[in-house]
């Protein structure tokens, strides 16, 4: 085993995934604040890859910004995730805490972030003509990212490769069901305040009168 400080701990699961995820889950190291961190730079870089990406290739009207679905995409889809991995991994007799979870994911990100900071910062010096160029870094980022969030959650529920997939799958229908009831439960309050906003209004209208 390594011993590593927060950011080595990092470096380490990016560069050597398979044996990373697992010494960070036996000396029970990671770092909340750090995965905090890594969420709030998704966060920037979604802002970053929304209004700073290089003209020929941003596609996105940036004279009009709007920050809630830059929010939802990034930190809520994120903490869902998390609590959608919880649920599906507990029914699946899964070792995983919350925290546990939330750190090995936030982790997991990591190359996706730096991967669009890259690709927005190429896109300024490049012509659409070498858009390949820009494309590249964009799918190693995620493709990087994609193979450590199934390391990290292979190891932080101690799976099979199968049932580590099985269970990511679960995990994204459970978000759906998990948004779906979220919006359903948005707009219920939004009736309920809209019927009282209304009986007020009558109320007081017939005092009034």
């Amino acid at each position: 085993m390594y011993e590593f400080s927060t950011l080595g701990w990092l470096k380490h699961v990016i560069f050597h995934p398979v044996e990373g995820f697992e010494d960070l889950r036996w000396k029970k190291q990671g770092s909340l604040a750090l995965s905090m961190v890594i969420v709030f730079l998704l966060f920037v870089a979604m802002v970053v890859d929304r209004q700073l990406m290089g003209f020929a290739f941003n596609t996105a009207y940036v004279k009009v910004f709007n920050v809630v679905p830059l929010i939802v995409r990034s930190v809520v889809y994120f903490f869902v995730w998390v609590l959608g991995n919880w649920a599906i991994c507990t029914l699946f007799d899964g070792e995983g805490t919350l925290k546990k979870i939330c750190i090995y994911s936030a982790y997991a990100l990591v190359p996706y972030i730096f991967g669009t900071y890259i690709s927005v910062f190429m896109s300024n010096f490049l012509i659409l003509d070498e858009a390949i160029w820009v494309n590249f870094i964009s799918l190693l980022g995620m493709g990087w990212s994609v193979i450590l969030m199934i390391q990290a959650m292979r190891a932080v529920h101690q799976y099979s490769f199968a049932k580590t997939i099985a269970s990511m799958i679960g995990t994204l229908i459970a978000m759906l069901l998990i948004l779906f009831l979220a919006v359903l439960l948005l707009s219920l309050f939004q009736q309920v305040y809209v019927f009282i906003v209304q009986i007020y209004q009558e109320i007081a209208y017939r005092i009034r009168g």
